[in-house]
C-alpha cells in the first residue's frame, strides 16, 4: 500500500527523486542533498529518508557501472572506516531526536551547504590524507541523517586535486558504499518498510530518467548556472525548514 500523501508531496517528492538522479549521474555532483530537505517540506524527515533510500542504492548501481574503474581506490578505501563510524553514531542517536530537531538540524545543514558552495575557498595545496577519517566519520553520519553526505565528503576530497572525472566517480563509489552501510540500520529502525518500500519502487523510473539525464547533461548545460539556482533554492528552503521547526 502506498503512502497517504498529498498532490503537493508526491511532487516534491518525484522533483527530488529526480534532481538526486541528475546529481547521482555525475552532473551538479553533491546537489542530491536538496533531496531529503526539499520532501521534508511536505512530509517528515524520517519518512523522507527512509523513501529515498533504496532508490538510492538503484541509482547507485546506474552511476557505479558508469564511472567504474575511474574513481581513486586509494581515497575510497580512506573513507570506509569513518563511513561505518558515522553511520554508527546516526543510528545510535536516532531514537533521541525528534522530528522538529530533525527538521532544524537539516535546515541549518541546508543552509551551511548553500554558503560553503556559494563561498567555498581554493585550497593552495592537497590536504593530508589524515583528514580522511574525520571527513568520512562527518559524512557518514550526515549522510545517514539525511542522505548529506556530499558537504564534508567536498571539503576533503575537493583539495587533494583529483581531476573533475576521477572527483565524480570517487563520490560516485563512496556514496555507494555508505548508502550500502546505511540499509541495515534503516531496516532495523523501521524508516525503510513495506509502504515505503511500495512508494520506492513506484519511482524507480523518476530514478533512472534522472541518472540517464545527469550522463548526458554533463557537456551540454551550463553547470555554473545550474549550480548557482541549486544553491539559492537549498537556501531557501533551509530558511523555510528551520523557520517550521522553531515556529
Amino acid at each position: 500500500m502506498l503512502p497517504d500523501y498529498s498532490l503537493i508531496a508526491w511532487l516534491l517528492i518525484i522533483f527530488s527523486v529526480y534532481l538526486t538522479g541528475v546529481s547521482k549521474g555525475g552532473f551538479a555532483g553533491g546537489f542530491g542533498t536538496l533531496s531529503v530537505p526539499l520532501m521534508a517540506l511536505a512530509i517528515s524527515p524520517t519518512q523522507a529518508a527512509g523513501l529515498l533510500l533504496p532508490l538510492l542504492l538503484v541509482m547507485d548501481v546506474f552511476a557505479v557501472k558508469a564511472w567504474w574503474g575511474k574513481h581513486d581506490r586509494a581515497e575510497v578505501w580512506r573513507f570506509v572506516p569513518g563511513l561505518f563510524i558515522g553511520v554508527t553514531v546516526g543510528t545510535l542517536l536516532f531514537g533521541s531526536l525528534s522530528e522538529q530537531g530533525v527538521r532544524l538540524a537539516l535546515g541549518i545543514l541546508s543552509v551551511v551547504f548553500a554558503a560553503y558552495m556559494l563561498l567555498k575557498p581554493v585550497a593552495k595545496k592537497p590536504i593530508s590524507s589524515r583528514w580522511a577519517l574525520p571527513a568520512a566519520s562527518v559524512c557518514g553520519f550526515t549522510s545517514f541523517i539525511a542522505h548529506a553526505g556530499a558537504p564534508p565528503m567536498n571539503m576533503y576530497l575537493m583539495p587533494r586535486k583529483l581531476t573533475k572525472e576521477t572527483f565524480i566517480a570517487t563520490c560516485t563509489v563512496t556514496y555507494a558504499v555508505v548508502n550500502t552501510i546505511k540499509l541495515g540500520p534503516y531496516m532495523w529502525l523501521g524508516e525503510v518498510n513495506m509502504t515505503s518500500a511500495w512508494a520506492s519502487l513506484l519511482l524507480v523510473p523518476v530514478a533512472w530518467i534522472g541518472v540517464r539525464n545527469g550522463l548526458w547533461l554533463q557537456s551540454r548545460v551550463n553547470e555554473k548556472l545550474f549550480y548557482r539556482l541549486v544553491i539559492l533554492a537549498m537556501f531557501l528552503v533551509g530558511i523555510n525548514l528551520v523557520w517550521q521547526a522553531v515556529s
